[in-house]
């Protein structure tokens, strides 16, 4: 098959206790899902529903990539 430009490689994660993977297609987030988190955000957990949103699969890191989060950053 001709493509007019290569599609990129599966996205995928491993699979605990075994050589598989899982592939990758969407990421469903949930944010506000704790009081701690709400608070932290700002809103008030009592009276702010959880809300819902998706990433692409191209948000996960692969496993090679290390991902820190500056001491500055609070």
């Amino acid at each position: 098959m001709s493509y007019v430009f290569e599609p990129s490689d599966v996205i995928s994660v491993p699979v605990a206790g075994s050589t598989e993977r899982f592939p990758v297609n969407n990421i469903y987030c949930v944010g506000r899902n704790y009081a701690d988190h709400a608070i932290e955000m700002g809103f008030d957990p009592d009276r702010e529903a959880p809300f819902f949103f998706m990433k692409p699969a191209y948000a996960v890191l692969s496993d090679e990539c290390r991902n820190e989060v500056s001491s500055s950053f609070k």
